[in-house]
């Protein structure tokens, strides 16, 4: 073999090399940042991670409907028990801090302003006639509260604190009556998961 021979086969084994050794870096590259890729936008990242709710906006997400109560000892109680009749019914805590609450047969109950406390342990309610003077205010504690369970604490005697009942709501898609307006609410059930035996209502039916 002559040496230019040599020369020009050694010259193709080192571009034969280049060309491969390219190949192979230009791969690496496209796994590691594909040119075709679109940057991950700051709303899909938001999507991942929604929002937590307040306790406010929790309460004002879905009308509300009374399920159920249960006493001290965790029995349950028929909602027509003189302690717990007068909490009965359906509830619709508008986002501007007003509220209408409606009884079960649909005629209307109360009406007036509420504010959730941040920490979600304590709900305001005020109730104020049609001329808009404030009738009364109460405050009672927040037992649960979630985007499908509501249940506070009345106490029968204000000075005793160890006789309570305890008032469970759950969402409901109750139509406000009177509107067309329809909540969020969910069909289906809880079962005896819950205290009370609560249930998710369906719909307008009592």
């Amino acid at each position: 073999m002559t040496n230019t021979q040599f020369t020009r086969r050694a010259a193709l084994a080192v571009l034969s090399l280049s060309a491969a050794a390219g190949a192979v870096l230009t791969g690496a590259a496209d796994l590691a940042a594909p040119a075709s890729a679109a940057p991950l936008s700051s709303g899909s990242i938001s999507s991942l991670f929604p929002t937590k709710l307040t306790p406010s906006e929790i309460l004002a997400s879905t009308p509300w409907k009374t399920t159920g109560a249960v006493d001290q000892n965790g029995d349950r109680v028929a909602l027509d028990h003189p302690g717990v009749s007068n909490f009965v019914g359906w509830a619709y805590f508008d986002a501007d801090g007003t509220y209408t609450m409606y009884n079960l047969d649909d005629s209307p109950k109360l009406k007036g302003d509420w504010t959730v406390n941040d920490a979600g342990t304590e709900r305001w309610i005020n109730a104020k006639d049609d001329a808009g003077n404030v009738l009364f205010q109460r405050v009672v504690p927040i037992v649960e509260l979630n985007k499908n369970i509501f249940t506070y604490r009345v106490y029968p005697n204000a000075g005793d604190t160890s006789t309570y009942f305890d008032i469970i709501h759950t969402k409901t898609n109750h139509a406000e009556p009177g509107t067309d307006a329809k909540g969020p609410g969910s069909n289906g059930s809880l079962g005896n998961s819950g205290r009370g035996g609560y249930h998710f209502n369906n719909g307008n039916s009592h």
